[in-house]
Parts: structure tokens; sequence; C-alpha cells
């Protein structure tokens, strides 16, 4: 090849990326004019407080999520008025429990899937905790608001950027809030991180990595639990797919939607192999998911530029041999933390540029696991942050402050999903974050958990 087909080559290639690089504007653009003309002309819900009382709960999906919720909203003292649940054993154990800790046994709902719609249409209500699979969050979390509910999301929050402005138009009208359920941003490391942030350790930020790389094969093939439908995310989409155990906290650390906000997301992902490998070996040939065509790639990249200048990365594997690791990165001009084991390294502290354990900075633990960490190791829930999270959840229902995570923050983080997605699907071209809270992210106030003391 000569230069001049050199030159042909590149114009050819450079022609392509324009063009891929267009079509994802127009993705943008879409998603955008959608976003405002749905969301328009309702009062804003930051930093507005919940209702001050003590919360009357319900929990809708007792499979193994929702009873791990539903043990540490027991120990937390909330008082669990109903269950449901399509599987009515699951329901029964679930009640059993509830009456286990001392409480009356709460009302059964396990009459069909719409069947929550009769619990929350009750008037003894006040926060419905919601863990079913993704397919039901959003038109859940929609009829508690309309129905006078707080409503908790499990992650990944909401799928879609249409399900993104319809919760934040629905909490807004409503004056309900709907938050999701992001354990890791309550882990003992994100939140004595969160506070050394705040304290100006690591100087001004740059960026940061997280991740969610965990090898799920057997359980996604799994006849039992979320196998059951969490491998059918795998058939539809080619992106991030599960971003915020690995987003939430380093957004935290940002001050993501407080003073910056999410600008445009780059993502790439490799070829599909990991499932076809591992059921080529485990199912039987005439298996019918033999015949199911899988289009999520096994690794997805996904970078993230802020309107400020910081840069996120966030990795997505579930189906390949990896040790379990979030990475939970955040890096400024003083130094940095690295998790998966936790290290810090601050200018000026090491002569010989190693890292320093977590333990060291001892001082900066969350006040949280201070009065609460005992009870939560006790717990489990991934290492206690399940229970940190409901007690400072219920916390904030009883002492009538904000939620930490509102439902700017929901959308936000989970619509890091479908843009990688459409990102995917155009090259890798960038594609533009809506901005769900319509500017006031420029002037809004650090988040309680970050200065709690």
């Amino acid at each position: 090849m000569n230069f001049d087909d050199k030159e042909i080559s590149f114009a050819s290639w450079s022609r392509r990326r324009f063009m891929q690089m267009s079509a994802a504007t127009a993705v943008a653009a879409n998603l955008g004019s959608l976003a405002h003309a749905e969301a328009s002309g309702s009062a804003t819900m930051i930093d507005v407080p919940f209702q001050k009382k003590d919360p009357r709960v319900v929990l809708i999906g007792t499979g193994g999520r929702g009873t791990n919720l539903l043990q540490n909203l027991l120990a937390a003292d909330a008082q669990m008025v109903g269950l449901c649940d399509l599987v009515k054993e699951k329901a029964e154990h679930a009640a059993s429990l509830v009456v286990a800790a001392g409480q009356k046994k709460p009302e059964l709902y396990t009459d069909g899937p719409h069947d929550f719609e009769k619990m929350l249409s009750r008037q003894d209500v006040d926060l419905v905790v919601i863990a079913t699979p993704w397919v039901w969050h959003t038109e859940m979390a929609i009829f508690g608001m309309k129905h006078g509910k707080d409503v908790a999301l499990e992650v990944p929050g909401v799928t879609t950027i249409e399900d993104c402005w319809k919760i934040v138009k629905t909490s807004e009208e409503t004056r309900k809030h709907c938050m999701m359920l992001e354990n890791c941003c309550y882990g003992y490391n994100e939140t004595l991180i969160l506070r050394m942030v705040h304290a100006g350790k690591f100087g001004e930020l740059l960026y940061g990595e997280g991740a969610y790389l965990h090898d799920l094969r057997e359980e996604l093939f799994s006849t039992a639990g979320e196998g059951l439908w969490r491998r059918a995310e795998h058939l539809k989409r080619d992106g991030n797919i599960y971003p915020t155990h690995g987003l939430g906290p380093v957004a935290n650390y940002m001050g993501i939607q407080r003073g910056d906000r999410f600008g445009y997301i780059v993502s790439m992902s490799t070829p599909q192999r990991g499932l076809d490998a591992y059921r080529k070996e485990h199912l039987k040939a005439d298996d019918p998911r033999m015949a199911e065509k899988y289009v999520t790639g096994d690794m997805n990249t996904s970078m993230i530029k802020t309107v400020n200048g910081l840069t996120i990365t966030v990795k997505h594997a579930v189906a390949n041999p990896h040790p379990y690791d979030r990475i939970n990165l955040i890096a400024g001009t003083k130094g940095v933390f690295q998790d998966y084991p936790p290290r810090i390294y601050l200018d000026g502290q090491n002569s010989d540029e190693s890292w320093e354990p977590i333990d060291k900075w001892k001082e900066y633990q969350h006040p949280l696991w201070k009065t609460e960490g005992e009870i939560a190791q006790k717990l489990g829930g991934h290492g206690g942050m399940d229970y940190i999270m409901l007690y400072r959840l219920l916390q904030c229902v009883r002492e009538g402050l904000p939620p930490d995570i509102d439902v700017y923050d929901t959308a936000a983080w989970s619509s890091v999903a479908p843009l990688s997605v459409a990102s995917v699907s155009h090259g890798s071209a960038p594609v533009e974050f809506p901005d769900f809270t319509r500017g006031k992210w420029k002037q809004r106030k650090v988040s309680a958990i970050a200065t709690q003391v």
C-alpha cells in the first residue's frame, strides 16, 4: 500500500467515524428532546425532605435479595405492614421473619403479577421497597408514587432514558421520593473515603474508576433466583447493563449533580464469548438455553467526561472468571485511593512511593459505621453495607431529612446503561447525558451523607 492508499483508507475511516458520531449525536438529541418535553413544569425535588414519621413499610419481591433487605429492615426496627410476591411460599417465609422479630404478621399479596397495586393502594403505607426483576421497577415505582408512597428501588434503578424521565416527572408531580438502593455507597471504605475527599485529602479531584467485575456464570444459568430472569438481559443489549455498584461511590466522591454532572459517554464492548463457552461445557445439547443468542459483550468499558472536565471509567464483566472487584478508585492532585485491596497514596506521606493501608485513616470513619458498624457486620449483607444503607434510609424518613440518593441521582446513574448501549451501537461514538436537574446541579448542596458528623 502506498501513501495515497493510506490517505484514502484514512479518509474512508474518517467519513465512517463522522457518520457514526452524527448518528449518536442524533440519538442524544432525541433523548434530550424527550427529556425536556416530559419533565418541565413541576417544582424540583432537590433537597426536599421526607415527611417526618416512623414509616410503615411494604416490600415487593421476597426472593433472595428481598429477604436479605427484609432482615436488615427488621434489624433497623422497620414497621413491616405488607409483603408481595408471585410465589406464595416465599411471601409466607418472609412473613415468618417479621413475626419472629416480634411484629404482627403483615398482609400478603400473592394473587398475580399486579397484586402489588392492591397493596400500594392502602392508606396505611408510607414507604415501598422494590426488589423485583428490573423490568418491573418503573411501573411499580410510578404506581407507588402516584398513590402517595415514597419509593426505594433496587439497583439498577430503571433501564431506559424514557423511564429515567418518567420517575423524575412522577416524583416532581407527586412530591414523593424515588431513591435507588445503591448499597455500595454505604460501605465502610466508600464512606470513609468520601469523608477524606470532602476534607481535601486528595486535593482537587481529577479522575475515578468503578466497576462490576463479578463471575456470575453459575448464577445466570441457575434454575432459581436471579437465574430465572437476569440472563435474559444478556439477550437484549450490548453495553454496561449494571453500572451503579462501581459508579455510585465515584459519583458521590465527585459531587455529581452537586456542582458537576455527567457530560457525555463513550462506550465499547468486547465480543461475547463467556456465556457461550459456559453453557457448552455445562448444559446438555437439547437444553432450550442452547438456542439463546447473547449480545452483551463480555467486557464493557465506558468512559464518562463530566461537564467540569473530570473523567470516570466504568467497567462491566460478569461472564468470565474474575475475582470480585469494583475497583473503586478516586484520584486528585494530592493523592489516590484504590480498592481491592484498599490502599491510599498521598503526596508527601511516604518517601518510597509505596501504598499505605486504609486503616491508617480511621479518624475519617463515617459516623454511621462508628455507631452502627457492629450490628451491620453481625448481620452481614455485603459486609454490612446493606444494613447501613437501610438504617440510613429509615433515619432520613424518621428525622425528616432529604434522601442521600434522590430521584435525580437515580436517573443519572441509571442512564449510564442505555447511553452506553447507544454508544456501542453507534461505533463507540460519544453520547450526551440529559440534565435531569435542568440546570439546578450548579447551585446544589453537597449530600448530607458526605458531611455528617
